[in-house]
């Protein structure tokens, strides 16, 4: 016999979803509109209805370890927005989940955006979610998942605010597991100082009871998010029982089973309801100043990434100059009466390599420059339209030496590497280059020296451009010691100490030592930043 919800007032949606398994509840699958599986997107879409602009909509990001309960925390969300009462004897979800897609296409579309515009709903809702965060492949993951969160918030669909971000915790956890504090340090390192008041927690698997235990855990990892009047954290609690059937045989007795249900439908319903009206109060914050990190965390790993392979350059022409003073020192007497000698020296030279795959796929390159302007992260930008490149303004370079344009660039799997090779040399030719570049009777030695002078200050440049990046992002990020800063911390500070910065170079160490002190900076995760530091300093 059908039920008053068959029968009634989910008809219509009844008859547009699918039947996951009949019972008490009987559980739907939701009919999405669309699903985008464009692997040239880095982010999926599924749209549930048609999106009526008459009508209040809010957007939320959801954020948490797999195994919070996050798909169901959604399902219960649109439940909500339906009006469905546990007599109704029903259940809509949308059971989607990352191992539902192609493999191809997850290795893209990290993030999923979910539209429900649902005609029985007062209102529309975009959810935002991020499976991806926290996946044991690690760091290189999680950038991933920004970067897809920039491409949306850039894209022509794009979302331009954000009314909640919404961290998902098990409300039995009685600290939080190293995965979390990553996963929660990388969201907050997202987004600017003003998102702050926008961020709750959801507590899932919760017993009603308050989770002091959990609340403790979040404070001891200096999560910021919302507060209430008393200075506390903004939190909702939420039960996962929900599509549990009521009629399942077990030693339950039916009427405590019952009661139990009920009283878990409630307590999620009532915390759905809390949530949407926190919505109701928070003005949507703006994601431009999350692009505004997002971008700087892109051109900060860029400069680091080309400052290396110029400083490298810099050293070893260092080197060179030191062995042709010591050939001048040696053959002083020729050098006197002028006369022609020959000596070795070891020079640096460009040459284009493939790319190591485990470190990156492509890599854009400037081919006038012969640098490496994007190399690692330069992984979604089309080839062919190279002036969307992260490290491209108004259609420039800003990493190459000459801050070409973007169509003096090449996006393949191969990149420049410096190598060296041992030059026989004479004083002759030597004398000609500088007699060529500034005409005759300047010293040889004085040139060098002054060409020299020249790298030197070029370096301490490249070396406060990148610190400036660092200093940007402290400003703006909410979680100001955040892992992205962090990966490039020891590089930094050993160059600047070498060109003489030592206050900077302290503030950055002050920076870790805060870091390691709030704990958030764990095993688990530094052996996976570590790997990235070491690509990036290589043999520097």
């Amino acid at each position: 016999m059908a039920s008053l919800s068959q029968e009634g007032k989910f008809a219509v949606i009844i008859k547009n979803s699918f039947l996951i398994e009949d019972g008490n509840p009987a559980r739907y699958r939701l009919q999405e509109k669309t699903d985008n599986t464009d692997q040239s997107k880095q982010y999926r879409k599924m749209t549930f209805g048609v999106r009526d602009r008459n009508k209040p909509h809010k957007t939320i990001l959801m954020v948490g370890e797999t195994g919070t309960g996050k798909t169901t925390l959604i399902n219960v969300m649109i439940n909500y927005m339906l009006g469905v009462q546990r007599n109704d004897k029903v259940w809509f979800e949308i059971t989607d989940d990352q191992s539902d897609r192609s493999s191809a296409h997850s290795q893209t579309s990290i993030i999923t955006v979910y539209g429900f515009y649902l005609q029985e709903s007062p209102i529309d809702l975009t959810v935002i979610d991020t499976p991806g965060y926290g996946d044991t492949r690690g760091v290189d993951l999680d950038k991933q998942i920004s970067m897809s969160l920039l491409s949306l918030s850039k894209s022509a669909e794009g979302i331009s605010e954000i009314h909640a971000v919404c961290l998902v915790i098990n409300a039995t956890q009685n600290r939080l597991s190293d995965r979390q504090r990553y996963i929660f340090d990388s969201v907050q390192s997202l987004f600017g100082k003003d998102t702050a008041e926008n961020i709750v927690l959801l507590f899932t698997h919760s017993d009603g009871a308050t989770p002091k235990k959990a609340l403790t855990a979040v404070k001891e990892a200096k999560v910021k998010c919302a507060e209430n009047d008393k200075k506390q954290p903004v939190y909702f609690l939420f039960n996962n029982c929900q599509s549990e059937a009521a009629d399942e045989d077990d030693n339950e007795d039916e009427e405590d089973r019952e009661q139990r249900l009920k009283q878990s439908w409630e307590k999620s319903f009532n915390g759905m309801m809390q949530l949407f009206e926190f919505l109701k109060t928070k003005d949507p914050k703006s994601l431009k100043m999350t692009r505004d990190v997002l971008q700087q965390q892109k051109q900060l790993e860029a400069n680091i990434s080309n400052l290396k392979a110029r400083v490298q350059i810099t050293e070893l022409k260092q080197n060179e100059l030191k062995q042709t003073q010591e050939a001048l020192e040696k053959n002083k007497k020729a050098v006197k009466e002028n006369k022609n000698f020959e000596y070795e020296a070891e020079v640096s030279y460009k040459k284009r390599v493939d790319i190591d795959t485990s470190v990156a796929y492509k890599a854009t390159c400037c081919t006038v420059c012969q640098e490496n302007c994007h190399y690692p992260g330069c992984w979604w930008v089309p080839w062919h339209n190279l002036k969307w490149c992260e490290v491209m303004k108004d259609e420039y370079c800003t990493v190459c030496t000459n801050k070409c344009h973007y169509s003096k660039h090449i996006k393949e799997a191969k990149i420049y590497v410096t190598k060296t090779k041992t030059e026989k040399r004479t004083y002759e030719n030597l004398k000609k280059k500088y007699d060529d570049k500034i005409g005759a009777g300047v010293s040889v030695v004085k040139k060098l020296e002054e060409e020299l002078q020249e790298l030197q200050k070029e370096k301490i440049k490249l070396v406060n451009e990148a610190f400036h990046c660092v200093e940007t992002l402290q400003m703006i990020a909410l979680n100001s010691v955040s892992l992205y800063t962090l990966q490039h911390a020891d590089f930094l500070i050993k160059k600047l100490k070498e060109i003489n910065e030592p206050q900077k170079a302290k503030k950055l160490e002050d920076i870790k030592k805060r870091k390691e002190k709030s704990a958030t900076f764990f095993d688990s995760t530094e052996v996976a930043v570590r790997t990235v530091i070491n690509q990036f300093m290589g043999g520097i």
